[in-house]
């Protein structure tokens, strides 16, 4: 096996600055972590600790022999139980740089009564436990610390994600190009290939009579579907609006892992034969442009999806040639879309250069009338009470009998502080929102003091469990976004999180997460060990570390809060998992004393 070490130099951030159209754009502050080669075998590579962006002093370099690690190269499985070796966990090879262990492949091509008509290959897909990688994944060769937001909007470094299919094939519409040692965003999409400002602002007339913006039409939260590199997300950001972007590890694989790398909120996702990880009610808009999907098949089941996660008086933006082209198949598409949508008494509001736009009604009539005509069929009333995790679609849509159960919220950023009435149906006090939110406010200024990084540094955070959101509201201010999950085994929250203006959704730790590693620069974890002790077994500590660290970037930050003896089993494993590791003293909400622990992944690569 090879052993793990120090090099013995390496390039410390750097400025950049380019000159692209004619015009200068100064990349200030690049976190530039070089990998460099080493005439041993495999080698685990270590840039020098520090934040300046001078370059290293080679008279400072350390001794190559004087940081050994005894992490070894091995593709190692998981095992029941689990035993981590004294020498650490194990480094996966480098083939194995971009697993994503629920969107293999190469094991669910394998799979037998797959419903592959309807995608269903694309969806998240986990091997049974034996067939799980346990070992840590590494870094592609020539890693480097991503660029700094806002200039990672339209330039990530190439070797960060070195794919050049999307440049290839969506060159012509502007989604990225190659500029030397950088990936060039400029803003375009597969419809809107000369800027995604014009688009939305065209969305903005089209929604408000062409008097005003996308914010004029009461829009705070998107769902992207079929988002590409997540442009279209990119440039709603100026207007406040906030954007769950998902596309399918397809064709296209690498999409989401651009999104990520340029710090635009994302996941991997397709709709195909189960339920979106979000509640019902959570979006103004949801959006395809050109997003590859067949709404007009199985009954429009899909465009029943759509309706479940609007909210009345919400818009669907659809932005496709099927509308307006002469083509023989698309009129036939078109008229069964106005079929179906009219079924659901959605009504079209625009129609514009191949965008059309239906608005969900907030009066029920017309569907308790064209049920009773069975034209379409209504949910069960009980279907909306559990989270939206690993349920199949419903041909059916939702009927709000009581009208005075929908409230109408404020305009962000007041409804990040807003009392709502999914608060209310929980049982959560108007008092005991304060005070959380009180609490996050403090405890968030404590953890920038623990982390000791400049907030520029810190852009795709992460909160694994993120109960009413007051984690990712204290951080709002700061530029970063927030990924809010709520376990879909604890107290359904996340309608709670998305009354609030923020996006999140669904998940099970139990699993990985679907998203590309190194996605995330900051984790928080708060009592979330403690609620998988009882499953043990299936989901150990161990498992749980493995995709914290799968998911974290090179010298990224996961912040863990819980019981002590978890805290002091997670300190002790933490080397193993090239984790460092500080403990911090907080009080807790019950104002005793707790332990916080602030681990920060190593940069290391395989060379």
């Amino acid at each position: 096996m090879g052993r793990w070490w120090s090099p013995t130099s390496a390039a410390e951030p750097r400025s950049v600055q380019l000159l692209l159209l004619g015009v200068a754009l100064v990349a200030a502050s690049f976190y530039a972590g070089a990998v460099v080669r080493s005439r041993s075998s495999s080698a685990l590579v270590l840039p020098p600790s520090g934040s300046g962006s001078r370059p290293l002093d080679p008279s400072r370099a350390q001794d190559a022999g004087s940081l050994k690690f005894t992490n070894r190269l091995s593709l190692s499985y998981r095992t029941t139980p689990i035993s981590v070796p004294d020498y650490g966990v194990a480094v996966c090879p480098l083939e194995y740089n971009e697993y994503i262990p629920c969107h293999d492949t190469s094991y669910i091509s394998k799979l037998k009564n797959l419903d592959r008509s309807r995608h269903e290959d694309l969806e998240s897909i986990c091997p049974p436990q034996e067939k799980c990688l346990f070992c840590l994944v590494p870094p592609p060769n020539d890693y480097k610390i991503p660029i700094r937001w806002p200039t990672s909007r339209d330039y990530v470094w190439r070797s960060n994600v070195n794919h050049s299919r999307l440049a290839e094939v969506k060159g012509g519409q502007n989604w990225v190009h190659e500029k030397g040692k950088l990936w060039w965003f400029p803003g375009g999409g597969t419809h809107f290939k000369h800027g995604a400002s014009e688009y939305i602002e065209r969305l903005g007339n089209m929604t408000t009579n062409s008097t005003g913006d996308l914010r004029m039409a009461g829009v705070v939260q998107v769902l992207d579907v079929g988002c590409g590199v997540a442009s279209f997300s990119a440039y709603l950001l100026p207007l406040d609006i906030h954007t769950m972007s998902f596309a399918p590890k397809d064709g296209h694989e690498n999409q989401i892992q651009f999104a990520l790398e340029r710090g635009i909120g994302a996941m991997i996702s397709a709709l195909a034969t189960k339920q979106l990880p979000y509640p019902g009610k959570s979006f103004e808009m949801v959006h395809c442009s050109r997003c590859r999907v067949d709404w007009h098949e199985n009954d429009g089941i899909l465009l029943k999806e759509v309706d479940r996660l609007l909210r009345p008086n919400g818009y669907f933006v659809y932005s496709a040639p099927p509308a307006y082209r002469k083509d023989k198949d698309f009129p036939v598409i078109w008229e069964k879309l106005m079929n179906i949508t009219t079924a659901m008494c959605w009504k079209l509001i625009a129609k514009h250069v191949q965008t059309a736009i239906w608005i969900k009604p907030e009066d029920q009539s017309c569907r308790q009338k064209n049920a009773d005509l069975k034209l379409l069929n209504i949910c069960d009333s009980s279907d909306d009470s559990s989270p939206s995790w690993k349920i199949p679609l419903m041909n059916c849509v939702r009927l709000n009998k009581d009208q005075s159960n929908i409230q109408k919220l404020p305009s962000r950023p007041d409804r990040l502080s807003f009392y709502s009435r999914s608060l209310e149906m929980i049982g959560v006090t108007p008092g005991k929102f304060a005070k959380n939110n009180k609490f996050w406010q403090d405890q968030v200024s404590m953890y920038w003091s623990f982390l000791g990084v400049e907030k520029t540094s810190i852009r795709n955070v992460m909160d694994m469990n993120a109960n009413y959101g007051g984690f990712a509201v204290a951080l709002s201010n700061d530029p970063v976004w927030i990924m809010n999950i709520v376990p879909h085994t604890m107290s359904n929250t996340l309608p709670v999180i998305y009354d609030r203006g923020l996006i999140g959704s669904y998940h099970d730790w139990c699993e990985p997460f679907s998203t590309y590693p190194r996605s995330y620069d900051l984790l928080h974890a708060f009592h979330l060990f403690s609620h998988y002790q009882s499953q043990k077994e299936y989901c150990s500590l161990e498992d749980i570390m493995l995709e914290m660290d799968r998911i974290t970037r090179p010298k990224g930050f996961i912040i863990i809060r819980d019981e002590n003896d978890i805290l002091s089993e997670i300190n002790g494993l933490a080397p193993k998992f090239l984790w460092d590791v500080t403990t911090h003293m907080l009080e807790n909400e019950e104002s005793k004393p707790e332990k916080v622990l602030i681990c920060r992944k190593k940069f290391w690569a395989v060379v």
